[in-house]
């Protein structure tokens, strides 16, 4: 067992990607307390090496090895705060597992986040990418965060407003590499409305009597709907959604409603947000696959990694998929994971 704080050398990080590509760290470290992090990210400054903050790795692509520290962020917390009549506050470290603290809040009969069930990763990189899925999203309950502040070395508490959430976007990604997440506050409720709004859902409690739902009842609809179109990562590396709905303004929406009456999106009073998967699907994309990666067969969102190949692959085959989208809509897709290396 290697100890919290303990610098390593040559570490595999196959097996903390959830693509499951091979890339290895030049140095690599497991931090589990605020203590051991603040150290290991001196440890970096003064060997002049940048440091690489990891969480489950569910949500990057390793283009290549990495030269600097890796820290793995493994700083466990769950508890329940500021409990008030239906209302509770759950407080969540960055090491958590985020399907497990869904669950734990779900089984606890609260409700806000069991939308959310099943999305791979820890609960620290949760806001860097706003986390989403069937109308609920991680902003709608999260209160706080608190944070090392790189900049100044200080702790940092930053509210909801200040997090500057939009659709998978975040402070967080528009100043990487600046907060390090080391604690999540989500204010639940045992009595807000459930979002059931989706179609999948819909379907799904479709003719069953909604009266005595409860947030695991919602949490295991959404398990099933995701199971039955998502591959899990354990079984076949993914990183989940690899690309955006991208956002388009309602006049291009209007446009291609009108050349593609079929085309699926969800469209606003200013703008609207386009199906990538959609989008993929039409260019022909959905089930490919090739000697290393391919297209998830029932969804076309998901890039998958079936023969262990590298990050290049994976963004080859990427490249590939934007370029099709836009000569054939005009719309560019945006990668959801980070890269980590050169892209090809």
């Amino acid at each position: 067992m290697t100890r919290s704080g303990e610098i390593r050398e040559n570490v595999s990080l196959g097996a903390m990607n959830s693509l499951g590509i091979e890339a290895r760290a030049r140095y690599f470290v497991s931090v589990s307390s605020i203590e051991a992090l603040r150290r290991a990210l001196e440890w970096a400054s003064e060997a002049s090496i940048e440091p690489l903050l990891l969480g489950g790795g569910s949500n990057l692509v390793f283009a290549g090895d990495y030269s600097g520290l890796v820290i793995r962020i493994a700083i466990a917390r769950r508890c329940w705060e500021q409990v008030n009549g239906d209302e509770a506050t759950l407080v969540l470290g960055a090491g958590e597992n985020w399907h497990d603290s869904v669950l734990y809040a779900a089984s606890a009969g609260y409700r806000g986040i069991e939308n959310l069930a099943l999305i791979p990763g820890t609960v620290g990189a949760a806001p860097v990418q706003n986390i989403g899925a069937y109308g609920t999203e991680l902003q709608d309950t999260l209160v706080d965060i608190r944070a090392l502040d790189r900049q100044t070395g200080n702790d940092v508490l930053l509210t909801n407003s200040l997090c500057h959430f939009s659709y998978r976007d975040s402070v967080f990604k528009h100043e990487p590499g600046r907060y390090v997440i080391t604690e999540v506050r989500l204010r639940l409720s045992r009595t807000r409305p459930f979002s059931l709004d989706y179609r999948d859902l819909r379907d799904y409690f479709d003719g069953q009597d909604l009266s005595d739902l409860t947030p695991l009842d919602v949490a295991s609809a959404v398990m099933a709907v995701r199971r039955r179109k998502l591959p899990d990562p354990e079984q076949l590396p993914n990183a989940g959604s690899f690309f955006k709905n991208p956002v388009v303004p309602l006049a291009t929406w209007e446009s291609l409603k009108e050349q593609h009456p079929e085309i699926a999106g969800y469209p606003g009073d200013d703008n609207a947000k386009v199906a990538a998967a959609w989008l993929i699907d039409q260019c022909g994309w959905k089930g490919y696959r090739n000697s290393r990666v391919g297209v998830h067969n029932r969804q076309a969102l998901v890039l998958v990694n079936h023969s262990k190949g590298s990050g290049q692959d994976v963004l080859a085959l990427a490249n590939r998929i934007r370029e099709d989208v836009e000569a054939r809509f005009g719309i560019a897709l945006e990668m959801e994971p980070g890269v980590i290396g050169s892209c090809p």
